[in-house]
């Protein structure tokens, strides 16, 4: 488990990295006229830290291997997913309506720290 997560969270920056340098360069002038250039900001940046998030995860398998933990990693994958995916999909649609799954991809980031805690507290 510990390698696929690490594997998960490379990809995620990878994909982080070029989404987000695309938007720099390649979308600027796009997202400034149709106002989304802070949504699409807020896209990138909460797949780089739940990025990060991954990450850490992969790393503590080493120390505490447990379904807890996992679940964790999932919860961040699925955060992503759902919520910088819905923002990255609205930009490029122009469709609002996406904005209500952005919310449950919030709440499964919650969910993903909520897991890592308890992994702490149980110790």
């Amino acid at each position: 488990m510990q390698k696929l997560f690490l594997l998960l969270g490379s990809i995620s920056g990878i994909i982080a990295v070029a989404i987000g340098a695309f938007g720099a360069h390649g979308l600027k002038d796009f997202l400034t006229k149709t106002g989304r250039l802070e949504t699409f900001e807020t896209a990138v940046k909460y797949q780089f830290y739940h990025t990060f998030a991954i990450l850490i995860v992969a790393l503590l398998l080493d120390k505490y291997n447990n379904k807890l933990l996992q679940y964790s990693g999932y919860s961040f994958l699925t955060g992503i997913i759902l919520f910088s995916g819905s923002l990255y999909i609205l930009i490029a649609t122009q469709n609002t309506k996406l904005g209500a799954i952005t919310p449950l991809g919030g709440l499964f980031f919650i969910a993903g720290w909520v897991l890592m805690a308890s992994v702490a507290f149980k110790g």
